[in-house]
């Protein structure tokens, strides 16, 4: 057995007779590492560990492209992390440290810029007279890195004053509370690895992700506010799959990891694999038409919606649970006709309810794409009432003008497009 690193993968490593690979944290391996590890061995059996894996890993184990096993049941007398989302007060951190530390217990406090750990340190110091504070980071000497850590692992340190540099590897009971300033510059992934740093022994464990009330909002605050809802033990594959909601699934045949479906991704390598084996089969199904749509009244993002955009999506309360939602958007993406669309609206309406709002839009949306896509239309943009809709290098215009739209809602302006189209 050979213990290693990604050195392993380097050309000038031979191996007798490689039976099996084991990647831990495989959300730390890059496409091009697992490219080459599978050039490399093609006869050999892989398995990868992650607590959090990446968007195209856990979609390409949702389509069956890979075999996906979940380790659920958490060691006994473990409890689930309590996570509270706050912004910057002294007074909040001093409680929290003061409540922790007043149990006997420890803190990291995770700052992610090395230049201001000292003055934080003295402001901790000030808060909390008497309280013992190290500071730990990446760029500090081998000697000075050990001594801060150690102080801390034998309880000579009562707060941990660090950066991402304590993400993996530490193991230390009585740490139990850790405080994330500035949350919302990390990764989904990457809070859910920290967060993971307290509750490794019986003792409860709590987590404040410090956040700026302006950055509550878009794709920042949808992953802190994930981490906050899913706190429960084993809550890395909900996780996961929220982050695969949040970025999109990625680029089968390119390197991104993540991305929606703007890219060549796994969802257009279905589509055309799908319409293949149709043909083969004469069936009725087509290729989902391709269609750039930009339409400024409309957002397909929940954290986006403002007034005077309205969203088109699947609410969590209407489909929550995450993997049937990313299931009906994949669905909904790929149909090619109004025939599919309207089997698709259907069977929502049967399985999950009356429409919501937004999922009447989202289907409206997707009526218009089909309509624009049958029609010839391969980009199509609304810019207030404005309608420029290109035929390849061709913009249709009515006359010598524009189209324009009347309607005043967003149902109204994707009917009257839906009809314009057709």
């Amino acid at each position: 057995m050979v213990v290693g690193t990604h050195r392993l993968l380097s050309p000038d490593v031979h191996f007798h007779q490689l039976g099996l690979v084991v990647i831990d944290e495989e959300q730390r391996f890059g496409v091009k590492q697992k490219e080459r590890l599978k050039e490399r061995f093609r006869r050999v059996d892989v398995l990868t560990l992650s607590a959090t894996p990446i968007p195209r890993t856990l979609y390409l184990a949702m389509l069956g492209a890979r075999d996906l096993s979940q380790i659920e049941t958490p060691p006994p007398g473990r409890h689930p992390i309590e996570t509270v989302v706050a912004e910057y007060d002294e007074r909040l951190i001093r409680d929290w440290i003061k409540r922790e530390v007043d149990r006997g217990g420890q803190v990291y406090y995770l700052h992610n810029r090395i230049a201001a750990l000292p003055s934080l340190a003295a402001k901790l110091r000030l808060l909390f007279p008497g309280i013992r504070v190290a500071i730990a980071h990446g760029q500090m000497g081998e000697s000075e890195l050990e001594d801060a850590m150690g102080k801390f692992v034998r309880g000579k340190a009562d707060v941990l004053l660090c950066t991402t540099i304590i993400e993996s590897g530490l193991d230390i009971p009585n740490a139990n509370t850790i405080i994330l300033d500035r949350a919302d510059r990390f990764g989904l992934a990457d809070l859910y690895q920290l967060r993971g740093r307290v509750g490794r022994a019986l003792h409860r464990a709590y987590a404040l992700l410090l956040v700026p009330r302006e950055r509550r909002k878009g794709e920042a605050g949808e992953r802190v506010e994930a981490l906050r809802l899913h706190g429960g033990l084993g809550a890395g594959y909900r996780i996961a799959m929220r982050d695969l909601e949040i970025r999109g699934a990625g680029n089968l045949l390119g390197t991104e990891q993540s991305g929606h479906v703007a890219v060549i991704g796994f969802e257009l390598y279905c589509r055309l694999l799908r319409s293949a084996v149709a043909r083969m089969k004469k069936g009725e199904w087509r290729l989902p038409p391709n269609v750039n749509l930009r339409l400024d009244f409309l957002t397909l993002r929940a954290a986006e919606v403002a007034e005077g955009r309205a969203g088109a999506f699947l609410p969590a309360e209407y489909i929550p649970e995450v993997r049937e939602r990313i299931e009906a958007y994949r669905v909904v993406s790929e149909a090619g006709s109004f025939k599919e669309l309207g089997r698709i609206a259907t069977q929502w309406r049967d399985r999950y309810g009356p429409w919501w709002v937004e999922v009447e839009l989202l289907l409206a949306y997707h009526r218009v794409r089909v309509a624009a896509g049958l029609g010839g239309v391969t980009r199509l943009e609304i810019e207030g009432e404005k309608i420029r809709a290109w035929k390849g290098l061709e913009l249709e215009m009515v006359g010598s003008k524009l189209p324009r739209l009347t309607g005043q809602t967003a149902p109204d302006k994707l009917g009257q497009l839906e009809a314009w189209l057709r």
